[in-house]
């Protein structure tokens, strides 16, 4: 029998503890900066174990609360009096733009000498609908435009290195995303050759609840939209899809993945990879959320099976043929986190063990009788690969059983190196220095 508690050396310091199956899912009170967590496919209880409890979340004002980070770090607070920050995104000149998505905007923060303090705030665009991510293009260090993924379309603006605000109205690229019911957050990222515009399009529904048939038949469903894909009203969601810059040549680029919430390029490999809301009604410790490598054409489950081919006993039965089917995900997060904002660390600033691992933003629970989610994880990766486990980076959001004063959203590396998080209920971002 493998103990639960197995001692690794952890960042360079000293021994910390992973917690390894039923004791990775834990709650907050668990949660502390250098604690390493694995889950494993083999790990997941049977469905209907736990009860599934409805646990929203009471926020409360921050007072003087400061997130807590591993040792050798530091953080505090760089920007306040945002309303509802979530994606973050940092210019090739350093200028971090700042998608506002309640407000419907735009906002750009410049830093001043140190990078510990905003000298310049500026409101980029505005009018928009519900904005969450922000793309540069072309790649490198003078993109032309900025891009912004809107609940139901993809907007371009003209942009030269330092604007600070839009020259002219958003030009739309992509006019039809699906919208107005369920997900709304939209992602977007260009792939490394810049041939390529990804775009996240989360679920409109939990599980798909009575979706039924697929018109036509599985044959003639297939040819058009990849095997796993949905239909009807779901049809083009619970996916990443594909298009060129101008929002041409469209494509399901991978189905199956209930809400792809982040999106981020990894630099080793250039391969996307995604960090995703899993489903809920299941009990406290399913679905794991999960963060994981996009693999083109490949099926993630949602909604007949989840890690694997364990099935959703809501869809008992109905689709047998795409059991052997489904790719597993890489890396496995504790059940109702909401994963949200992810980035890879490129930055010079962390110590060398850093280098090429991910940071994701996990938003918090509400399916859960005991929180869990609101902190910052670190995906760790050997030789650009992921090793299965993660590390609570930064905690501290949350209050009580009941309260919490911060929700993590948005995630980035400034261009000194710092980490910046956003929180989208007390309209914060904090800077993280080692």
């Amino acid at each position: 029998m493998v103990p639960a508690w197995l001692l690794v050396a952890c960042a360079g310091a000293r021994a910390e503890p992973v917690l390894q199956g039923k004791d990775a899912y834990g709650s907050w009170q668990a949660d502390k900066p250098g604690t390493v967590r694995l889950i494993r496919p083999d790990d997941l209880p049977k469905p209907g174990a736990s009860p599934s409890v409805s646990n929203a979340t009471r926020v409360t004002s921050r007072g003087s609360a400061t997130p807590l980070v591993p040792q050798g770090f530091r953080i505090e607070l760089l920007a306040d009096g945002l309303s509802d920050p979530r994606v973050l995104r940092v210019a090739p000149n350093g200028d971090i733009f700042v998608a506002e998505t309640g407000p419907g905007r735009i906002r750009v923060l410049r830093l001043g000498e140190g990078g510990a303090k905003v000298a310049t705030n500026e409101l980029f665009a505005s009018g928009l609908n519900r904005p969450f991510g922000i793309a540069f293009f072309p790649n490198g260090d003078d993109p032309q435009w900025v891009y912004v993924a809107n609940a139901g379309n993809v907007v371009r603006f003209p942009y030269h290195a330092g604007d600070l605000k839009a020259s002219g109205k958003p030009e739309i690229v992509v006019a039809n995303l699906a919208h107005g019911s369920g997900h709304s957050t939209r992602d977007i990222v260009f792939t490394p050759d810049g041939k390529r515009m990804l775009v996240s399009v989360g679920s409109a529904s939990n599980v798909a609840e009575g979706m039924g048939s697929p018109p036509g038949g599985l044959e003639a469903w297939s040819r058009t939209q990849a095997v796993g894909a949905s239909w009807g009203y779901e049809a083009e969601r619970a996916a990443v899809l594909s298009f060129d810059p101008e929002g041409k040549d469209r494509k399901l680029y991978a189905t199956g993945i209930r809400n792809c919430v982040g999106l981020a390029i990894q630099p080793q490999t250039g391969l996307p990879w995604c960090s995703t809301n899993e489903r809920d009604g299941l009990g406290d410790d399913l679905v794991p959320d999960y963060v994981t490598s996009v693999k083109e054409g490949a099926f993630y489950g949602w909604p007949w099976f989840y890690i694997g081919n364990h099935e959703d006993p809501r869809h008992a039965g109905a689709r047998p043929d795409l059991k052997d089917k489904v790719t597993i995900p890489d890396v496995l997060v504790q059940a109702h986190s909401a994963s949200l904002g992810m980035t890879f660390y490129q930055g010079t600033q962390f110590p060398s063990e850093y280098q090429g691992d991910a940071f994701a933003a996990e938003h918090g629970s509400w399916n859960r009788s005991k929180r869990t989610g609101y902190k910052v994880i670190r995906i760790k990766m050997k030789d650009g690969k992921p090793t299965g486990e993660y590390e609570d980076f930064v905690t501290g959001f949350v209050v009580n059983d009941a309260q919490v004063w911060g929700r993590p959203v948005g995630i980035a590396v400034a261009k000194d190196g710092a980490l910046l998080v956003s929180e989208d209920t007390g309209g914060t971002i904090w800077r993280v220095t080692h």
